[in-house]
C-alpha cells in the first residue's frame, strides 16, 4: 500500500481544499461524495428560472481561495472573479431605524453617529481591538493545531499570550459590546457576529469580537455567479491537478488495521490507502465509519451549534429598499437566544436574514422585475421536533414581521417556494442534528475543545471541516485544510 495514497471522504470545501493542497504535495488523492454534486453545504438549485445559493451566503477573506491558486501556479481570474461589497449589511430595527454597514470605516462611522448617536471613536476603538485580536491572536488558532507540540515551537504563542485580554475569556461578547457602545442598537448589531458560528452572544467569549475585523476592517466580497463560483473554482482546479473523484459513492467503513488506517469501504469496495482525511461530521465519522461509539459519545457530550430554517423565495416583484445581504432584527435578542439554546420553543420574533443575489447581477439569478430571496431564521438543532409545523409556524411569523418593516403583502409576492430544514440539513450533508458549525462556542474554552484534526489513536487518520478545529464556515474551513495538510507534511515529510 503506497503511503503516497490520500483518501478524502466528502467534496465539501475543507475536502477540495485539503485535495487540491496534498495534491500540490505529490499525493495521489481520491475523493469520494455520496451527492452527485461538490461543495457540501456550499450548492445551489434552480427552479422556475431562479437561481438560489442553498447554504453560506457570505463571502470574507477571499485571500484564503487566492492562496490555493497561487501555489497551483493557476490564474484565479480564468476560475473565479469576485467585487468588494460597499455596503455588508443592511440592519433593519423594529422601530423603523436601517442602519447601513459601509465597508469603510469612515462612511459607517457617520453612519452610526446620525442614525444611532454614537461617538465615532467607539466604532473606530472597537475594529482596532478587532484587528489586533485577529492578527496577533487569532492566526496561531487558524493556522496551527492547537493539539500538537509542535504549536509551540512553529508559533507566537508568547506574543499572542500577551496581547490576550482577559476580558476576551471571561466576558461575553454582549458585556464586551455593552461596554464599547453607547447604543443597543451596535450592542445587538456587533452581538450578531457570535451567530458566524452558531453561538449564544450572551455566553460566547468576547474573543468573538475578532470576527467583526473580517466584515469591517477587511471587507464583504461578492463572488461573480454567486456563492456556488466559490463551489465551481476550487473542483475545475483539483481536476485541473488531477485529484479524483467519485460522486454518488458513500463510504460505508474507514478500515484499520494495528490502529492504522489501511484504506475504506467504498460500495462494499474497498480502496486502500495509508492517509485519510474524513470531511465528514466528526461524529459520524466515529459513530458510523470507525463504529467507534466511545469517542462518537465524547463528541456528542459538546453543545451543538444552532442550526437554520431557510426558505427559498421567488419573489414576483423588486424590492429598492433592500441589498445584497439584509438583516431584520428580533425586538428581543436576548430572549431569541434562550429560545434558540436553553428552551428549543418557538419564538415569534425571530431575526430574519435575506440574501438576495439578484441585486448584484440583475437578470441573471431571477427573471428582470423578479428577486430570489434566501430567508433564514437560526434555530436550534433538530432533536427530533416537529420541523413541519415549524415551518408552518415561521413561515407566518416572518410574514408578518416583514410586512410590518417593508410595508408590504409579502405572501402575494411569493411565486416559487423551498425549505431547508435541520432534518433536510443533516441528510444532505450528514451535519450532526442539522447543526451548521458542529460544536457551539458558547464556553471560555470552547475553541480548545473542538476536536483535533487529526486521530490521537489511529495513525494516518486525519479531519477537516466545520465539525472540527478552527470551525465552521467557508475561511475556517479552508484554514482547517491548510491545517490537515501541514500536519500531514510534518508526519510524512520524509515521504514527499
Amino acid at each position: 500500500m503506497s503511503s503516497k495514497k490520500v483518501i478524502i471522504i466528502g467534496a465539501g470545501v475543507g475536502g477540495m481544499a485539503t485535495a487540491i493542497r496534498l495534491k500540490l504535495l505529490g499525493y495521489n488523492v481520491d475523493v469520494f461524495e455520496k451527492n452527485d454534486y461538490p461543495g457540501g453545504k456550499l450548492s445551489h438549485f434552480e427552479t422556475n428560472g431562479f437561481r438560489f445559493d442553498a447554504g453560506p451566503s457570505l463571502f470574507t477573506s477571499p485571500h484564503l481561495i487566492e492562496e490555493l491558486f497561487t501555489l497551483a501556479n493557476e490564474p484565479i481570474a480564468s476560475y473565479f472573479t469576485y467585487e468588494k461589497l460597499s455596503v455588508a449589511c443592511n440592519y433593519f430595527y423594529d422601530d423603523g431605524v436601517c442602519i447601513k454597514a459601509y465597508t469603510n470605516k469612515d462612511a459607517f462611522a457617520k453612519e452610526l453617529q446620525q442614525k444611532t448617536n454614537e461617538p465615532t471613536k467607539n466604532l473606530y476603538q472597537y475594529l482596532y481591538n478587532s484587528s489586533t485580536a485577529y492578527n496577533q491572536i487569532a492566526v496561531i488558532f487558524l493556522r496551527h493545531s492547537l493539539h500538537t507540540i509542535q504549536t509551540l515551537f512553529k508559533a507566537p504563542i508568547i506574543k499572542a499570550i500577551s496581547k490576550l485580554k482577559l476580558a476576551y475569556l471571561f466576558k461575553s461578547l454582549n458585556d464586551y459590546n455593552e461596554t464599547a457602545f453607547r447604543s443597543p442598537k451596535l450592542v445587538q448589531l456587533f452581538n450578531r457576529f457570535a451567530t458566524y458560528n452558531g453561538s449564544n452572544p450572551y455566553k460566547a467569549p468576547a474573543m468573538l469580537s475578532l470576527i467583526a475585523h473580517l466584515e469591517h476592517n477587511e471587507g464583504a466580497f461578492y463572488p461573480k455567479g454567486g456563492m456556488i463560483s466559490i463551489t465551481n473554482a476550487l473542483y475545475r482546479l483539483a481536476l485541473k491537478l488531477g485529484v479524483q473523484f467519485s460522486f454518488g459513492k458513500s463510504v460505508q467503513n474507514i478500515l484499520t488495521q494495528n490502529n492504522c488506517v489501511t484504506g475504506v469501504m467504498v460500495d462494499n469496495d474497498q480502496q486502500n490507502a495509508a492517509i485519510v482525511v474524513s470531511n465528514m461530521d466528526v461524529y459520524f465519522t466515529y459513530k458510523n465509519l470507525l463504529n467507534d461509539s466511545t469517542s462518537a459519545a465524547k463528541v456528542k457530550k459538546q453543545e451543538r451549534s444552532s442550526s437554520a430554517l431557510i426558505f427559498y423565495w421567488g419573489m414576483n416583484k423588486t424590492f429598492p429598499m433592500l441589498d445584497l445581504h439584509n438583516i431584520f432584527f428580533s425586538g428581543d435578542y436576548k430572549a431569541e437566544f434562550d429560545a434558540i439554546f436553553n428552551t428549543g420553543l418557538p419564538f415569534n420574533d425571530p431575526t430574519v436574514y435575506i440574501n438576495i443575489t439578484n441585486k448584484l447581477e440583475p437578470g441573471e439569478h431571477a427573471p428582470l422585475g423578479k428577486e430570489n430571496w434566501f430567508v433564514m431564521v437560526n434555530v436550534p438543532a433538530n432533536n427530533g421536533q416537529d420541523w413541519t409545523s415549524l415551518e408552518q409556524f415561521y413561515r407566518q411569523v416572518i410574514i408578518q414581521k416583514l410586512n410590518k418593516i417593508i410595508g408590504e403583502n409579502i405572501a402575494s409576492f411569493i411565486a416559487v417556494s423551498e425549505v431547508l430544514t435541520p432534518v433536510t440539513i443533516e441528510s444532505k450533508t450528514a451535519s450532526y442534528m442539522g447543526s451548521l458549525y458542529g460544536t457551539s462556542s458558547n464556553s471560555r474554552m470552547a475553541a480548545f475543545m473542538r476536536h483535533p484534526n487529526y486521530s490521537k489513536t489511529t495513525g494516518g487518520l486525519y479531519f477537516v471541516g466545520g465539525s472540527v478545529h478552527p470551525g465552521g464556515g467557508i475561511p475556517l474551513c479552508l484554514s482547517s485544510a491548510a491545517i490537515v495538510s501541514n500536519l500531514i507534511i510534518d508526519k510524512y515529510k520524509h515521504n514527499i
